[in-house]
């Protein structure tokens, strides 16, 4: 009978690649499919008196998004309708996402709720978020004598 050195190491790096695995697993859209939930594209910037949310929401209509404010979160919902009739057409390839989906971001206390306006063109959403006034800091100037 050999004697085999057992090495922990070895081990502990098997059971990583394990649950490595797992989690590329679940996340890889690859396996998720083309016409379930999905997630769209955001991005978020700030300039002196705003913040701005961008998103890509292309073939959505207006009537199908709906944006809300509660308790200091942003939260955008909608549905991409799937176009046509997926049980009688024949399909070689479904690539685009479709379905509900929906995203939420914090809002910081400095913004005006009462001037948070929406725009939707082109397949873009814009969100503008106005801060307040009151927030802003004042420039005082130093005169000398």
């Amino acid at each position: 009978m050999a004697i085999v050195r057992w090495d922990p190491l070895k081990d502990l790096m098997a059971m990583h690649d394990r649950i490595n695995k797992m989690f590329n697993d679940s996340f890889d859209k690859q396996n998720a499919p083309s016409y379930g939930d999905w997630m769209p594209p955001v991005d978020i910037y700030e300039t002196e008196d705003e913040i701005v949310v961008v998103s890509e929401l292309p073939g959505i209509d207006e009537n199908d998004v709906d944006i809300q404010v509660a308790e200091g979160v942003l939260t955008i919902k909608g549905e991409k309708k799937y176009p046509l009739d997926r049980e009688s057409d024949n399909y070689y390839r479904l690539e685009r996402a479709y379905g509900k989906f929906q995203r939420s971001f914090a809002v910081p206390n400095t913004i005006d709720m009462n001037s948070i306006k929406a725009n939707l063109k082109d397949g873009v959403l814009r969100i503008t978020l106005k801060k307040r006034a009151e927030i802003k800091p004042t420039v005082i100037k130093v005169e000398t004598e």
